[in-house]
């Protein structure tokens, strides 16, 4: 793990956020504003990580996919705005910026998420927070496509259902102990999870497949559906509870 790489990543997520929060004060709005930060993170990024890692290779939400990634040893994977419904509407904070490395042989090696409505930046190294003992479980799940199964989970726990934007906002959140897990079942690709899972790891948390697999990136098909990320201690039970309401294979 390269701390050179660390810092690059959360500083381009940083910047990359600021960029968007000045877009953000100005005169779009709604779906208009939404495409235009993800354009803006994307250039900038873009841009960014060609001057300063010309070799290696990028995976961006916002580009056409490259099949010559499969043969890097690195390939960057960037979702330039991550949650832009959310960040088109006034006064939401759930949206993010994801930036992460993959390695050959090693998988996710450096990752930040940066919640530039927050001024946070999340990356590696950030110990995750425990939450008081006790206290119900609060899972968070997509607020546009929450998984099928998540209300039988909950019922099998004992658990409150918390909506949230961003795949990062949520990771973040888990991170900060404001929840135990996200839960996700309704379809991502490979940059809505790469830096959330990569901070999570890194933070000591559990991020698999909901089946309780890994997690595998660079892969000829970067669509990758679904994501558990929690407190070590929560990934047996809710795992298990996924298991019973069929939703695992």
């Amino acid at each position: 793990m390269s701390l050179v790489d660390e810092r690059l990543s959360a500083e381009l997520a940083g910047e990359s956020g600021r960029l968007l929060e000045e877009l953000r004060r100005g005169a779009l709005s709604g779906e208009e504003l939404g495409r235009a930060g993800d354009l803006l993170s994307h250039r900038f990024l873009v841009r960014a990580l060609a001057d300063a890692r010309p070799a290696d290779a990028v995976l961006s939400e916002e580009s056409a996919d490259d099949p010559r990634r499969l043969d890097e040893d690195r390939v960057w994977i960037v979702d330039p705005l991550d949650g832009s419904h959310e960040y088109g509407m006034a006064g939401r904070t759930d949206w993010a910026v994801h930036v992460a490395l993959w390695e050959r042989g090693r998988g996710i090696t450096a990752a930040a998420v940066a919640q530039p409505a927050l001024n946070l930046v999340c990356a590696n190294g950030v110990v995750a927070a425990s939450r008081r003992a006790g206290e119900r479980l609060r899972i968070l799940v997509s607020g546009s496509r929450p998984p099928a199964f998540a209300d039988a989970v909950a019922s099998s726990l004992g658990a409150e259902i918390v909506p949230m934007g961003s795949a990062g906002a949520k990771t973040v959140a888990v991170v900060r102990g404001e929840a135990d897990a996200y839960l996700h079942g309704g379809g991502q690709w490979e940059w809505d999870s790469a830096a959330p899972a990569g901070v999570a790891l890194a933070a000591g948390l559990h991020a698999s497949r909901v089946d309780g697999t890994p997690l595998e990136y660079n892969q000829a098909d970067p669509y990758l559906p679904d994501l558990l990320i929690c407190a070590p201690e929560h990934s047996e039970p809710i795992l298990a509870a996924v298991r019973e309401a069929g939703a695992a294979s």
